[in-house]
């Protein structure tokens, strides 16, 4: 039986369907190119982070370059090999936001670590009795 001009098949709508929901399970695929790129770029920030030992770098440097490679890494690997680029922001900031408030309360708790300690050393520091309980008497010596 042949149908009209401008009517489909019940079965071809329902194949349609069934096409298309197969087509959204498989999720959205990405080029490889980016993800030889992003290793590539991982491997230059691996070998810039062991240049820093291997030249020597000291002090503040040397700590600052370690922790600038790592976090650039751990942001590369993050964004693209777990998907956080292509997510939507509400997920971004629900993985997000409760590592880097941790961190804030961690560097607050640090310079209030400090300022205690600071504190107690100008008011307990020049104290002459041991900081463990009272003084003991020494020897006695008879005449």
């Amino acid at each position: 039986m042949a149908h009209a001009e401008g009517q489909h098949h019940p079965a071809a709508g329902q194949h349609d369907a069934a096409a298309g929901a197969l087509h959204h399970e498989v999720g959205q695929q990405h080029p490889l190119g980016i993800y030889f790129k992003i290793w590539g770029l991982l491997f230059v920030l691996s070998t810039a982070s062991y240049l820093v030992d291997y030249f020597h770098f000291q002090g503040y440097l040397r700590w600052t370059l370690i922790l600038v490679f790592m976090l650039l890494k751990a942001g590369l690997i993050v964004a693209v090999f777990m998907h956080m680029l292509w997510e939507r922001l509400a997920i971004v900031y629900a993985i997000l936001v409760p590592p880097l408030l941790l961190l804030v309360l961690l560097g607050i708790g640090a310079l209030e670590a400090d300022y205690t300690f600071f504190t107690r050393g100008e008011f307990f520091g020049g104290a002459s009795a041991p900081a463990h309980g009272p003084a003991r008497p020494g020897p006695v010596q008879h005449r």
